[in-house]
């Protein structure tokens, strides 16, 4: 048997190949930022021809520096930033737009025009999901409509759709046009129930049905690595989006089992079983995953657009840390916020507000706060946004969290991790394995190959790696929660 799986984590800001073996340990790791793309307010884009090169870069230094080649790789599986969209040429593989990221807000008047009377709910019993800048849809629509020629082609069957996932697969395999469930899920063109294309939500949208790639499971052989490659042969065996790749790496694979990953945004997904349930309380119904032929599991989601990118904005944009490690240590040079909060409504607010016309704010500043207090405000917006997902959670699924296991890149910061558990008051769990977004996607390439015989392998492999305990006192709790709150109210109808 090959003695590795290979994981290509196609994210938000950055292309990264793990390799693990057998235990779900980490092996080898590359990784490469690319280009943020902001050709105007609200608009963000990435180079696909650069995520491609990157991929492509990634994969072979992870495997040089374990001094592996593609024999020893038993397959490969992709996770990727969801709801990102390519639109390229059937033909010759080239794309006709930038992608249009996730966090883009080009298309809120659209999606208005086509709520039209019924508003943001109007699909909401089909695909689970508001009309919202967020999803991929509309953003489709909007390339077609304003790339000189584009409707045209995407008419006569020359354009491919797709999310990341499927851009990448697209190269790796020379051609194979296949999304799984949880990215098409994300798409607001799925139909929850019959885990298809619906066709009058593509009609009603104005995209093709010919642009839009297969529904497959989450764990099946697609294809093999393209002849030239690095990983030539080798099966491309899971696709998952990110945080359903990091809810499977995180074996929450029982009704009512939860995770929260901490990367460029937040995102916590409940486990909800077999059947889907739709929200009440802002919160997504989606895919969580289906493995080969079984029945597919759902989840509620919590989105929140910015945590980990609010931390960029520091440094980048005003130049307060020098690298995004350097936050937690200013946060620790202040004993609390100095009464300022940071609202990051840069893309509106998403779950479970769902406010569009929000833009972010800074409150609560007087002479005495400093870049300290900043850094600690920027932190603890990542644990406020968080709480208000879970108390929407509880509302929609009567499950009161015991205890919440996180990953992601902002789980080695102990001061939120610690600030998390005390606004929560329940225990916070990180385990040994961060990064549990690309191992997810090792998982379920392993499974479709018998690298893993089933999930109890993935269960026997989860080992809890640090705990924080809730230390702050419920009053104090309840203070800053209800401060939160009035800060998140002076967002509100900023934009038009």
């Amino acid at each position: 048997m090959n003695q590795y799986i290979a994981a290509i984590d196609q994210g938000t800001t950055s292309s990264r190949c793990m390799i693990f073996d057998h235990d779900g340990s980490v092996v080898s790791v590359a990784q490469k930022e690319h280009e943020q793309i902001f050709p105007q307010a609200g608009w963000v884009e990435h180079d696909p021809v650069a995520l491609w090169i990157n991929t492509r870069e990634v994969v072979a230094g992870a495997l040089a520096k374990a001094d592996l080649t593609r024999a020893d790789i038993a397959a490969v599986g992709i996770t990727n930033q969801r709801e990102t969209t390519v639109v390229w040429e059937r033909k010759t593989g080239k794309p006709i737009y930038n992608a249009i990221v996730w966090q883009d807000t080009r298309t809120d008047q659209l999606c208005q025009e086509l709520g039209g009377e019924d508003g943001p709910d109007k699909y909401r019993a089909k695909t689970g999901l508001p009309l919202s800048t967020y999803f991929s849809g509309p953003k489709i629509r909007w390339i077609l409509d304003n790339v000189d020629g584009a409707r045209e082609k995407a008419e006569a069957g020359e354009l491919c759709f797709g999310t990341v996932d499927t851009w990448i697969l697209w190269h790796l395999t020379e051609g194979t046009h296949v999304t799984d469930v949880t990215n098409a899920s994300r798409t607001m063109l799925m139909d929850l129930e019959t885990l298809q294309w619906d066709e009058s939500i593509c009609a009603d949208f104005g995209i093709p049905m010919s642009m839009l790639p297969e529904i497959r499971s989450s764990s099946e052989i697609y294809g093999k690595g393209r002849p030239r490659g690095n990983l030539a042969g080798v099966p491309v065996a899971g696709i998952l989006g990110d945080q359903q790749a990091a809810t499977f790496g995180q074996a929450c694979l029982a009704e009512g089992e939860a995770k929260n990953t901490y990367g460029t945004g937040n995102f916590l997904l409940l486990n909800t079983g077999t059947t889907p349930v739709h929200s009440k309380h802002g919160l997504l119904t989606t895919l969580c995953y289906k493995l080969g032929d079984a029945p597919a599991v759902y989840a509620l989601e919590g989105s929140v657009a910015v945590s980990g990118s609010l931390v960029q904005w520091l440094r980048d944009n005003l130049g307060i840390i020098q690298s995004a490690k350097d936050i937690e240590p200013l946060a620790l040079t202040v004993e609390d916020n100095g009464g300022a909060y940071i609202v990051p409504a840069f893309s509106g607010l998403f779950a479970p507000r769902w406010r569009p016309d929000a833009r972010g704010v800074i409150v609560g500043l007087t002479r005495f706060v400093n870049k300290g207090h900043l850094a600690r405000a920027a932190l603890e917006a990542t644990a406020y946004q968080t709480r208000e997902v879970i108390d929407a959670m509880r509302n929609d699924s009567g499950v009161t969290l015991s205890a919440l296991k996180v990953d992601g890149g902002m789980v080695v910061n102990e001061t939120l991790m610690q600030f998390q558990s005390d606004i929560l008051g329940v225990p916070v769990i990180r385990p040994v394995v961060n990064e549990t977004t690309a191992l997810g996607a090792a998982y379920a390439a392993g499974l479709a190959v018998g690298y893993w015989a089933d999930t109890d392998d993935i269960r026997n492999n989860w080992a809890v790696g640090k705990t924080w305990e809730p230390s702050m006192e419920e009053s104090e709790r309840a203070r800053l929660y209800a401060e939160w709150n009035k800060a998140v109210e002076r967002t509100y109808n900023w934009s038009d």
